[in-house]
């Protein structure tokens, strides 16, 4: 059994924490979908899967350049 990664051996300098959340989300979403599809039981949560999938290394988070800046 895995351990929960910490979120800042996820994330790099600079990243967001929101757009994490948003990212882990949208792939949790998408291993229901494929597990519905296939008709696959999932033994794991989806969220738990997505979390190791990012620490792992296997799902890249994206951000565009400017995240979080005010806007003028």
């Amino acid at each position: 059994m895995m351990l929960r990664p910490a979120i800042n051996d996820i994330l790099k300098d600079g990243q967001s924490y929101y757009s994490l959340v948003v990212a882990v989300a949208k792939r949790a979403r998408e291993i229901t979908e494929e597990a519905e599809k296939e008709h696959i039981v999932l033994v794991e949560k989806p969220v738990q899967i997505s979390v190791k999938e990012f620490a792992e290394g296997k799902c890249k988070l994206v951000e565009r350049e400017n995240i979080g800046q005010a806007l003028e």
